[in-house]
């Protein structure tokens, strides 16, 4: 796995057999026009719902299991079912992208678009403009029709050709809107907020008994969901990030005591930050928001920055947007803003320090030559690397596997290296950190050299 490390069982809450089921729409009876291979040799593309893989491979969690003489944990694989529930010819489908921008969106609404149309002869698609905007009459978006000519070359821009917002939108309105469109599978593009939105979309449908499908697909450049290898745009992602390193660490090394500074996404996760380091080798210290860190005192990471330029003349610092926001002056009502999602609003931590390492030095009579760098949406906006690319065009075509099968209220991911299903309830749970006691963080303190404790933390 590039640029970050395998998810183990650490990485997620306790599971139970049963909280890995699929939820299936009725019994899917049609015979699927996506199997490709030559009837007169051996084998089949078709996989089944017994089809599935461990979702712990450690072989400890398997001797548990088998001790107690039951199944493993385990999760169904993507794939063409040999039976869908959807008749092609009468099928209408939706697409809908929310949240923030990430590499690779328009990728997925393409490989969804084409797969839906030339495997399995749908030809009645719609795009929902503006997130769960777009499921609100009341906003005044009409969705757009989607076919191979309008997404053709989508792919070679960032951003989203539907548009995208943040908020939610009342789930009975939407449901209201998905009904009266005739929409019979909806494939919902977004993260970990967005997906919670499709899962209560998804229950709202069932409280009615309605016959919707809801597929989602999780994206987020943070790489911060849980159940899975990595979400779609972040290789994409930290390639950009390396490139913004790269030219601070230059930036440092071209004057005295030069100190490049490199704020990079990660709200709650530091992914980005770490795979950026790790890529480029140059970093000496990351600041990421699963490892708190003292700024003060003789061991605090002023200090240690002041050292570094002593000793060695120049320092360059990767600090993620979530990291040490306990260090930031600020009253009790800024602690409670929320973006249109959700989420916690954080203060500009590059900018604090950038402000405090400038200030520390001038107190003890070092002079510093100081280059900030905030590349954020540099990172979000670019179109998705040939790596990316690839990735989402398997998502998009084991999406639409799922949907036509009549399954739904899950989400397409990989894990273990493995297309799967995952039940939405799953995603929604919370959100993957990187550990602070795995070994893809010990590789950060190894290529850095900073201790694995910097300071007193608050």
């Amino acid at each position: 796995m590039s640029g970050s490390e395998l998810p183990s069982a650490s990485d997620h809450p306790p599971v139970r057999p049963d909280d890995l089921q699929i939820t299936h729409l009725g019994r899917a009876v049609i015979a699927s026009p996506a199997c490709r291979d030559d009837p007169s040799e051996q084998g089949s593309c078709w996989l089944d719902d017994n089809d599935r893989i461990l979702l712990d491979d450690h072989l400890d969690s398997v001797r548990v299991a088998m001790a107690s003489d039951i199944d493993p944990p385990s999760i169904e694989l993507a794939g063409p079912r040999s039976r869908i529930l959807f008749n092609p010819a009468d099928t209408r489908i939706a697409v809908v992208t929310c949240g923030g921008l990430c590499p690779g969106i328009n990728d997925v609404i393409r490989a969804i678009v084409m797969h839906a149309w030339h495997t399995y002869g749908v030809r009645n698609l719609i795009g929902i403009p503006f997130g769960y905007e777009g499921l609100d009459p009341a906003c005044g978006h009409e969705p757009v029709e989607l076919n191979p000519e309008s997404v053709m070359n989508i792919t070679t821009f960032g951003g989203s050709m539907l548009g995208t917002s943040r908020g939610k939108r009342g789930v009975g309105t939407m449901v209201d809107r998905l009904e009266s469109l005739g929409v019979n599978i909806l494939f919902v593009i977004g993260g970990d907020g967005s997906q919670r939105g499709a899962l209560e979309i998804h229950r709202e449908i069932s409280n009615r008994g309605c016959r919707i499908a809801v597929i989602g697909v999780p994206k987020t450049i943070d790489n911060d969901i849980l159940f899975m290898d990595r979400s779609f745009g972040y290789q994409t992602a930290f390639a950009m990030a390396f490139d913004a390193v790269k030219s601070a660490h230059t930036e440092a090394r071209g004057a005295r005591n030069g100190v490049g500074l490199v704020k990079l996404m990660g709200r709650d996760s530091g992914f980005i930050a770490c795979s950026a380091a790790l890529a480029t080798g140059d970093a000496n210290f990351v600041l990421i928001p699963e490892v708190p860190f003292g700024l003060d005192g003789e061991s605090g990471l002023l200090a240690r920055i002041r050292r570094r330029l002593v000793e060695r003349g120049h320092a360059l610092i990767i600090v993620a947007e979530g990291a040490g926001q306990e260090h930031i002056p600020h009253d009790s009502s800024e602690t409670e803003k929320t973006d249109a999602s959700g989420n916690r609003l954080h203060c500009d931590i590059g900018v604090f320090l950038k402000a405090a390492i400038a200030a520390d030095c001038r107190r003890h009579g070092v002079e510093a030559n100081l280059k900030y760098i905030d590349p954020s949406y540099l990172i979000r906006s670019v179109p998705a690397a040939p790596e990316d690319r690839v990735f989402c065009l398997n998502l998009g075509r084991h999406a639409v596997h799922a949907g036509m099968a009549g399954k739904t209220g899950m989400v397409v991911a990989r894990w273990h290296h493995r297309y799967v299903h995952l039940p939405m309830t799953l995603v929604a749970r919370g959100r993957r950190k990187v550990d602070a006691k795995g070994d893809f963080w010990r590789s950060v303190l190894e290529s850095t050299g900073q201790p694995a404790r910097i300071g007193e933390p608050h």
